[in-house]
């Protein structure tokens, strides 16, 4: 029977690295489920693979959709499927890799049925970020949700106010609703989770963000910066940036928020990880016993 092997952890953690040595171990190819990935001239910031790496092990989705494209997890569950299905014709064994819990779950299990936007709700959720910013927002989904609020990347101002708007619409949280939903697949799924200490996984997103900088992510930000209000630039490491550019902070102070804000998503990460039964742990390095554990 065909496979898919997850490969999951925190930003920082190795997953790319990872997955190109097990994918080439089997020769076969990798599917991206890291939403910020797919979109092209967002390479710096998103830690996307190299050409090299890209070049190494086909991947798939990366550099999918220009930054101006509406994108969400339901597109992307139909998406990643029909690719799945595609290299199954050649491949008996596929990796999935990324950190958006989400997506993985989405490919994996399927999405709830949830309701379509109502746009006069999501109206005066917009008006109500622009007039008193995200942590309103935060504060509300909080109160109405709090295990998703754990869970949820919350400075992703998009994503909360969909959460918000679900809760308004059903009168249930947003956690409970996805749990509803478990579609079964025609291949198995084993789930690789990467365990890495938090104060070394810290100190490698400290290092990570300051070679981003030496890399030009500034540049990159600037050369975006008519797609600011665009979805997917809603994201830790442009919007410090774009706070500097409109000389509401420092240029340190943003570099230390964007260090700040990616430790405190790799904390939700690993909180939504640790949550799902199926994943079985590796250290990063145990790349034999994966192997081994891919083979059973």
């Amino acid at each position: 029977m065909n496979q898919i092997i997850v490969i999951a952890g925190p930003t920082a953690s190795g997953k790319t690295a990872l997955s190109i040595k097990l994918a080439a171990a089997f020769d076969s190819e990798i599917i991206s489920a890291d939403s910020r990935q797919f979109y092209r001239n967002m390479d710096i910031g998103t830690a996307k693979p190299s050409d090299e790496e890209l070049n190494e092990i086909p991947h798939h989705l990366i550099n999918s959709l220009d930054v101006t494209e509406k994108y969400n997890v339901g597109r992307f569950e139909t998406e990643a499927l029909v690719v799945a299905e595609n290299l199954f014709r050649k491949l008996d064994t596929v990796f999935l890799t990324g950190g958006s819990g989400l997506y993985i779950d989405a490919f994996c299990k399927g999405m709830d049925d949830l309701p379509e936007t109502k746009p006069e709700i999501r109206e005066d959720l917009n008006k109500l970020f622009e007039k008193e910013g995200i942590e309103i927002l935060k504060k509300k989904l909080q109160e109405a949700d709090p295990e998703y609020f754990s869970e949820c990347d919350i400075n992703n101002p998009h994503r909360i106010m969909r959460a918000l708007e679900i809760i308004t619409i059903t009168g249930e949280k947003y956690s409970t609703l996805r749990k509803k939903a478990y579609k079964k697949r025609d291949f198995k799924i084993k789930k690789i989770g990467l365990l890495v200490d938090r104060d070394l996984l810290y100190n490698r997103i400290n290092k990570r963000v300051d070679r981003m900088i030496e890399q030009g992510l500034l540049k990159e930000v600037e050369s975006l910066l008519p797609y600011r209000n665009e979805y997917a630039l809603q994201t830790v490491g442009y919007r410090e940036l774009f706070e500097f550019i409109d000389k509401k902070i420092s240029f340190e102070e943003a570099v230390t928020l964007i260090k700040q804000n990616t430790r405190n998503y790799a904390k939700r990460q690993m909180t939504w990880f640790r949550k799902d039964p199926e994943m079985k742990w590796f250290e990063t390095d145990e790349t034999e016993k994966m192997i081994t554990y891919i083979k059973k």
